[in-house]
């Protein structure tokens, strides 16, 4: 594959641009979605969350307060949505298309937003399987208050995710630090055996 190659005003050598469709060389673990240890560092980073990036480690950097907008930001959303699907039940109210199909639609919303609470809560504590995620795609977006009020309910005890991530970030840590006591030493004094 050829690789265009453009020059900078003042450079001496041609700068190369990087492949489509990568951003960067690092590699990534498949633990837990974030970029390997580069050599040389104090072992492995924490995995940003959504809203709060890495302020979940040490609970600094607003750490409190984010937890605050995330929980008024999700209820209010949340509130603010069952206003929306009230307009449109009185909108199928008005149109007088049945009462079947009226319960038949309410019936929908509830079942729909319980699945997505279940699973937007079972997401916090666990890697949901991306094949069943998507294949749920369709389900989420019609529950999303569940999703919603999920947030809010997880949110006024942690940062939405926190104790998974806590969880691997300790495990590949302790796995670091293990790592790094074997190799400690000088292999050449070591002696053999014979």
């Amino acid at each position: 594959m050829l690789i265009p190659i453009t020059t900078v005003p003042g450079m001496r050598e041609p700068v190369r641009s990087p492949r489509p469709g990568r951003s960067h060389n690092r590699r990534v673990s498949e633990t837990n979605g974030t970029p390997d240890t580069p050599a040389g560092s104090t072992g492995p980073r924490p995995e940003p969350l959504r809203f709060f990036g890495t302020t979940w480690v040490d609970h600094d950097n607003g750490y409190t307060a984010r937890r605050i907008a995330v929980s008024a930001g999700s209820l209010a959303t949340a509130a603010a949505s069952c206003l929306v699907l009230r307009f449109a039940y009185q909108g199928l109210q008005i149109a007088d298309i049945g009462s079947f199909v009226t319960l038949l639609m309410v019936v929908m919303f509830a079942v729909c937003s319980a699945l997505a609470f279940r699973h937007t809560w079972d997401g916090f504590t666990k890697r949901p399987d991306p094949d069943r995620q998507a294949s749920l795609r369709g389900l989420l977006a019609i529950g999303f208050v569940g999703s919603l009020l999920a947030y809010f309910f997880r949110s006024l005890t942690e940062a939405p995710g926190e104790k998974l991530h806590r969880e691997e970030y300790e495990a590949a840590r302790k796995l670091h630090e293990n790592r790094t006591t074997r190799r400690t030493g000088n292999p050449a004094k070591k002696r053999r055996r014979g």
